[in-house]
């Protein structure tokens, strides 16, 4: 569901994405602090899962409140997390629910990227599942798949089209208009000029 945000500008958000209100939204609680914090780091380092994140910790801070009233004491509470935080790691390697074998392959990678992109567009995750492997194919190091950078795909978004205009290109767009009065060429070749001049 959509909430509306009015940040401490007096700028109005109205999203349903978690990141989103957790940064516009002005926290002054320490433990509600480490929280937003955390919601910011999972958004840089995976660009999704910050409402889960969100959820799981308000839950393991209800469920800690309830043992500090029965009479532990914070600090084995602290055991019993890190205990517990070992023992998902040890369990998360073991659940993977695909892998791939070549991430070039274009079908294996959408197959992959599906999932993410329903969490945000739900209806359309077939068409830019698609959109995401071609651009994500074209940027790939070719020594080493796993080195890929987000910095190296752009977005532009161009007035009087819908969802379903877009399309990948394997070059640079520029959107404004040409200089000249050369609109269209077919066949170019590039000139490469030598600019090492030796001097006497």
């Amino acid at each position: 569901m959509n909430k509306m945000v009015i940040n401490h500008l007096e700028k109005l958000f109205i999203t349903s994405d978690a990141a989103t209100i957790i940064r516009e939204t002005d926290v002054h609680h320490p433990a509600a602090k480490m929280i937003a914090q955390a919601a910011k780091m999972q958004e840089n380092e995976c660009g999704d899962g910050t409402n889960l994140l969100i959820s799981m910790a308000g839950e393991l801070m209800t469920q800690a409140q309830s043992l500090i009233t029965m009479g532990l004491h914070p600090s084995e509470i602290l055991i019993g997390f890190e205990k517990a935080a070992k023992k998902t790691m040890e369990l998360m390697d073991t659940m993977d629910s695909f892998t791939s074998s070549n991430l070039r392959d274009i079908d294996e990678l959408t197959r992959m990227i599906k999932s993410t992109v329903a969490s945000k567009q739900f209806g359309l995750e077939d068409f830019l599942a698609g959109l995401i492997a071609q651009a994500a194919i074209f940027t790939m190091p070719a020594g080493n798949p796993a080195g890929f950078s987000t910095e190296n795909v752009r977005v532009q978004k161009i007035l009087g089209g819908g969802i379903y205009d877009s399309e990948v290109i394997h070059g640079m767009v520029v959107t404004r208009g040409s200089m000249t009065s050369v609109r269209h060429c077919t066949d170019c070749k590039v000139a490469v000029f030598n600019t090492n001049i030796e001097m006497q």
